[in-house]
């Protein structure tokens, strides 16, 4: 079994570490607190924040005890590492909001009973209480203010003389220093990870422990996370894929993943399961012999799937990859059919016409699957059209409810790949 530290380096979670052979040997002989936080700033965790959070896993499975710090204070603030433009605050009620629903996320993928059992808390329960006053002499004296301008997230804001920083971001690192301190002190958390933009704010807690005259502590941080062709995944990025499903759904999901550039599937597979390493290195092996066959992509696809959505969900979401290449649909929703074929062309008929029944070479060419009414009968004809991918050649038949592929979705295909639908309300 490898190292922790190995382990990390070895799935690609592992950037920077402060003192490599002091945490190896902490490793090596108890079991270590650490800790990763999260900033209540959307209703969801997304991709970015899997990366922590695979990190906290793998340390859990390796013995070790995560703690997952919920930013209600640090959330109201906004952190400057890696942005180049001031964070919206939030008000109160929308922090606590999305508080919850990340607290209720994390317990999807950290385990919370046993020894090393994870634990959630939220940083408002101790820095609320503090005064002004009380803060700048328990906690503002130990930092200058020469030292905290030259952390590279806030020297390159300061640079960037439109924007510039506010004085409310720039005391982000304290807060998030004294977070450090109070679990040190209070849970004997000795590590704090993060993705490679919080070292400074990490190591800002390290130095606040080592004044306050706390133990030793340490950081690690992560690569942030990159595909092969230089897009950041999160949500500032503008391309988030979260983990909650009612904002990402498990099909696009999935979806997401098989899409995966080939350079990028064997990192993701090491980042994103818990599949063995050997089993990784077969997998591409595998892959690099048959790259259409996209065999890494969809294994990466079920296993992230199935870790983030469950087993239920990527049933789901494999059935309907299968009905983009020609599965017959049965079983399914209108929201799950949306899904699927959300940039199909669509269009509305009034549901009462299903009763008489509806002539089908006049509504393929109201759905515009068919230019003229003689272009649907040579179609069909020709065996190319299908009702709900069921190949249908029928030129008298009558489309009725009883063709719909769920409460009110016909699904047309005209060749192998042209989709049309029909919404009937």
């Amino acid at each position: 079994m490898l190292a922790p530290i190995e382990l990390l380096r070895r799935r690609g979670l592992l950037e920077q570490i402060s003192d490599e052979a002091g945490l190896t040997a902490l490793f090596a002989r108890e079991q270590v607190s650490f800790y990763v936080g999260f900033d209540p700033t959307a209703r969801s965790l997304h991709v970015g924040n899997f990366v922590p959070i695979m990190m906290m896993a793998h340390l859990q499975r390796a013995g070790h005890r995560p703690i997952a710090v919920v930013g209600g204070a640090t959330g109201m603030i906004g952190d400057p590492s890696g942005r180049s433009s001031e964070r919206n605050l939030l008000d109160d009620s929308a922090v606590l909001a999305n508080l919850a629903t990340i607290r209720t996320q994390l317990a999807s993928f950290l385990r919370f009973e046993g020894a090393n059992g994870a634990k959630v808390v939220n940083n408002a329960d101790w820095t609320g209480p503090i005064s002004y006053l009380h803060w700048l002499r328990d906690v503002g004296k130990y930092f200058s203010v020469n030292a905290m301008i030259a952390k590279e997230s806030v020297r390159r804001r300061l640079e960037e003389r439109d924007q510039g920083i506010s004085y409310t971001e720039f005391s982000y690192m304290l807060l998030q220093a004294y977070d450090f301190f109070v679990l040190n002190r209070d849970e004997g958390v000795q590590l704090q990870m993060g993705g490679n933009d919080q070292w400074g704010n990490i190591t800002a807690g390290i130095e606040l422990i080592h004044k306050k005259g706390g133990g030793q502590a340490y950081a690690i941080t992560s690569p942030l996370l990159l595909t092969a062709a230089g897009e950041k995944f999160g949500k500032s990025a503008g391309n988030a894929v979260w983990l909650d499903s009612a904002l990402t759904s498990p099909f696009a999901f999935y979806q997401y993943w098989v899409r995966t550039d080939d350079r990028d599937a064997g990192k993701f597979l090491r980042m994103f399961t818990f599949l063995d390493l050997d089993e990784i290195e077969a997998i591409e092996a595998a892959h690099a012999s048959n790259l259409a066959g996209r065999g890494a992509q969809k294994r990466l696809a079920q296993e992230v799937t199935r870790i983030v959505h469950g087993e239920a969900a990527l049933l789901r979401a494999e059935l309907a990859t299968e009905i983009l290449f020609g599965r017959e649909i049965q079983g399914l929703s209108d929201a799950e059919l949306a899904d699927i074929f959300g940039d199909v062309p669509s269009t509305q008929l009034e549901l009462n016409r299903l009763e008489a029944g509806i002539d089908l070479i006049s509504l393929l060419v109201e759905m515009g699957a068919s230019a003229s009414k003689g272009e649907a009968r040579r179609a069909l004809t020709a065996g190319s059209i299908y009702l709900n991918n069921v190949k249908v050649t029928d030129a008298a038949l009558m489309v009725t409810a009883a063709q719909l592929a769920s409460e009110s979705t016909l699904v047309v295909r005209t060749g192998k790949k042209n989709y049309f639908l029909a919404r009937f309300a």
